[in-house]
């Protein structure tokens, strides 16, 4: 559990979730995250002995108990009570708003494979992006998040496209296969992602994403010409269209991203420094999530 994420109601709600897996049959042992890294090697220490590892808190903490299972070549089926101030990959994959929703869906619900995406060696859930929109969403302070909820992530990205830095890149996609496609020149946006729902502010579920068909999403955003074209890139984002000719969109098993030195990464919301060549792939069917 990250006592810290979101608005901060599941550690109020801890006793009676402890007490619905109890009532289930559960031992259950509760470990609190201090700080970054911590979930990552609680689930490296425990993850083979449990028969669930439920995780409380945000994408952030979830990808860290990804990172963790899959490290170490765990199996084990993972519950998750979303609790942080977006939950992009819970939206995505359909899991309840409420607390003792979730917690009861963790104890009746059934493991569904998923695939995850892997970053130069490191695991993410959902999203491996750069450019705008990324910063948001470890650039706001916690307390503005915990105040604002979603609505940081808002102005956070509106913020971003106000101040918008061209990146010039060029991603490879599938080599040498006949699905091969290279993209190359600047952009104000890049996400590798295995979800419907990109960055906390736009969404891909008119797209039918599939999160377990070992692929990932690409979006790319090229730097608008004008402000016209800006206006009309952010609008075709926002209402999940995507049809503007400075937006390409298409599935890859693999993708090579050679871009600017000192481009700045996020995985699942989370600062990642990034390379001067970036290899993300897709690990097909890594995780089990009950649903």
């Amino acid at each position: 559990m990250n006592p810290k994420s979101g608005m901060m109601l599941a550690p109020k709600h801890l006793s009676e979730i402890v007490g619905r897996f109890s009532d289930a049959g559960y031992i259950t042992q509760v470990l609190m995250t201090m700080g970054r890294g911590d979930a990552r090697q609680f689930a490296m220490e425990y993850g083979r002995d449990v028969d669930v590892v439920v995780v409380s808190g945000g994408d952030g903490t979830l990808n860290e108990v990804i990172d963790g299972l899959i490290t170490e070549g765990f199996k084990t089926p993972i519950g998750y009570i979303p609790s942080g101030s977006t939950n992009d990959f819970a939206n995505s994959v359909g899991l309840s708003k409420s607390i003792f929703d979730c917690t009861d869906t963790i104890i009746n619900g059934v493991p569904t494979s998923l695939d995850v995406g892997d970053f130069n060696g490191r695991f993410f859930s959902y999203i491996a992006s750069f450019g705008a929109f990324t910063s948001t969403s470890y650039s706001i302070p916690q307390n503005v998040k915990n105040i604002l909820g979603h609505m940081a992530y808002v102005l956070g990205g509106i913020k971003d496209i106000m101040s918008i830095k061209s990146i010039y890149a060029k991603v490879t996609a599938d080599e040498g296969t006949p699905n091969e496609v290279v993209s190359e020149g600047d952009f104000i946006f890049g996400g590798i992602c295995n979800s419907t729902s990109v960055a906390g502010i736009f969404n891909l579920d008119k797209l039918d994403v599939d999160m377990n068909d070992g692929l990932m999403e690409v979006l790319l955003i090229r730097t608008p010409r004008d402000p016209i074209a800006l206006r009309e890139t952010v609008s075709s984002m926002l209402d999940g269209s995507f049809r503007s000719d400075q937006i390409e969109l298409f599935s890859a098993r693999d993708i090579r991203v050679e871009i600017e030195t000192g481009t700045h990464w996020t995985l699942d919301g989370e600062y990642e420094e990034g390379s001067d060549v970036c290899n993300i792939s897709t690990v097909r069917s890594a995780i089990s999530l009950i649903k």
